[in-house]
């Protein structure tokens, strides 16, 4: 998976609100598989490997139920290693009477679901970079449907055994209020390339070709405000750049373009135009 290693820049974790932890605990354990790493009383750090985390939860103060229209996360997207993977939680969640979305990409093929809290997942796995189709810069990427007889041919007798070890955090996809300046942010700023420009209302960010770590859109309306502070959603993402070189760099040109960024307890943070936070690791 060398897109989701240095030297690209890749999504390191995902921190997500949740209003009762113990209710999220069990659907992230129990249904889809993962492992505790860590636990206090109000976060939770999971693991696929038993030794890193790439997605936490937290329960805050006086936390509030999911708000509608607004900017923030969209989905984050958790990738699988084998088609056989994703073939056999599809088996898995039927049999648990879990709802869910699919779709093709042509890229990739995906699942979507919600955890108990509305925090929207996407589980995936990629086709092989072949047999991507690039049009200059832009990655052929589209909404069918997923063929489900085709993929469950790909069932294993082993069937659903919770998240492989080699599961990574693939992209991540945010609401945010307009395109313009955020692209401006994402590119000259975090340093990453435009692969898709989706109908004037996404816009796909990769590093290294992938097809995409990061999506915007305005789906939530263009000037959509954000989400209050205690609200179930994203609390921030994590990128990973190659070294402190790459990372230097980052903060220089996001303070050349007038963004802020943030030192707190040795995280170097900062925010989208939308108010998206994302710390920048090494």
């Amino acid at each position: 998976m060398g897109f989701h290693t240095k030297p690209t820049t890749f999504i390191g974790h995902v921190k997500v609100k949740v209003t009762d932890l113990q209710r999220a605990i069990k659907f992230y354990r129990d249904i889809l598989g993962f492992k505790i790493l860590e636990q206090t009383a109000t976060t939770v750090e999971l693991t696929t490997d038993g030794k890193t985390s790439f997605l936490s939860l937290e329960q805050p103060d006086n936390v509030i139920t999911k708000q509608g229209r607004t900017t923030g996360l969209y989905h984050f997207a958790i990738l699988l290693p084998e088609k056989s993977d994703l073939a056999n939680i599809v088996v898995h969640l039927v049999e648990n009477g879990i709802r869910f979305g699919s779709s093709d990409h042509l890229v990739s093929e995906a699942l979507y679901l919600h955890d108990p809290d509305g925090n929207e997942i996407e589980i995936y796995i990629d086709r092989d970079p072949s047999e991507w189709t690039w049009e200059g810069e832009e990655v052929e990427m589209t909404i069918d449907p997923l063929n489900f007889e085709r993929l469950l041919t790909n069932v294993t007798p082993s069937k659903w055994r919770g998240m492989p070890e080699n599961t990574v955090m693939g992209h991540i996809h945010l609401h945010v209020a307009e395109l313009e300046k955020t692209e401006e942010f994402y590119v000259k700023g975090l340093g990453f390339d435009v692969v898709n420009r989706f109908r004037g209302q996404a816009l796909f960010l990769s590093s290294n070709k992938y097809h995409h770590h990061i999506g915007v859109n305005v789906w939530n309306g263009v000037g959509a405000p954000r989400p209050p502070k205690n609200s179930v959603g994203l609390v921030y993402y994590t990128l990973v750049y190659a070294d402190e070189e790459a990372r230097q760099q980052v903060i220089e040109n996001l303070e050349k373009l007038g963004f802020q960024v943030t030192e707190d307890n040795y995280q170097l943070t900062t925010e989208d135009p939308s108010g998206n936070v994302i710390v920048l690791t090494v």
